[in-house]
């Protein structure tokens, strides 16, 4: 770990986690509101942030939604007081790589950031797939043909990238409908 960026309006947590790292030696810089956070994270080029979700500004969330929408792959934790299970899915389903409850232990904090960056690290599972002029990418769900975007539904999304993720093989209809494709099918689309 080289650098971290922690996006915290709260002293308390806010100092605490600097010290959870001291024996790591990253380099900790801190943002108290969501619009610095999302500066930092552009501008610093952290290797991870840990990012409160209520903060002034502009919610964790939405810096969050942001950074991804820009297709940024940076690692991001959240971090609240807010243990709902509604609030942490929503966290996840935005982008988060894993969320943590206040309070927490800052060894927890530190495992969860290495675990977290040994993932990324060993890089996205899926590749770009191509055929021909054919591209297909899992990660953003953009398929394009000689570079010009298509607009697919998500089962025609799927679909594609069954059939571009095994070239070799003949797909029948019955055999797209089979059970073991419709759970591959509905892995993809969730």
């Amino acid at each position: 770990m080289s650098k971290i960026l922690v996006v915290e309006d709260d002293e308390a947590p806010a100092a605490a986690l600097p010290a959870g790292f001291a024996y790591e030696g990253p380099e900790v810089t801190r943002a108290a509101d969501g619009e610095e956070g999302l500066r930092l994270a552009r501008e610093e080029a952290p290797e991870i942030v840990i990012l409160d979700v209520m903060l002034p500004k502009m919610t964790g969330l939405e810096v969050c939604k942001v950074l991804r929408g820009e297709g940024s792959q940076l690692p991001i934790i959240m971090l609240t007081a807010r243990g709902q299970e509604i609030d942490k899915v929503l966290g996840l389903k935005l982008g988060a790589d894993d969320y943590i409850c206040k309070p927490f232990s800052p060894r927890e904090v530190v495992a969860r950031v290495k675990a977290v960056l040994r993932r990324s690290e060993a890089g996205p599972e899926k590749q770009t797939l191509s055929a021909g002029p054919l591209a297909l990418d899992p990660e953003t769900h953009r398929v394009t043909v000689d570079g010009e975007e298509l607009n697919l539904t998500p089962s025609e999304f799927s679909l594609l990238e069954v059939m571009m993720s095994k070239p070799e093989r003949v797909f029948g209809r019955n055999d797209l409908r089979s059970e073991e494709h419709t759970s591959e099918l509905q892995s993809l689309t969730n």
